[in-house]
């Protein structure tokens, strides 16, 4: 899933940001987050979960969600 959410990002910026955080190396993050499946995105705004959703998505697909969301 990593080119596609790439190219999201590049589609997106700058109105949404999207970032990756590796949850093996940050496991008190993904613990924090209920993160329990990978890959999961999580929309956030100003410090509130927007919106979640958990399994691989094609670009077009997490530009789609991530507006929707907003």
């Amino acid at each position: 899933m990593a080119p596609a959410f790439e190219q999201a990002a590049a589609q997106l910026e700058p109105r949404i940001r999207l970032a990756k955080v590796n949850t093996e190396e940050e496991q008190a993050l993904a613990a924090r987050f209920g993160i329990r499946s990978i890959p999961t995105l999580i929309l956030f705004r100003q410090g509130h979960e927007l919106a979640r959703q958990s399994g691989a998505m094609g670009a077009p697909d997490i530009v789609r969600w991530a507006g929707q969301a907003v």
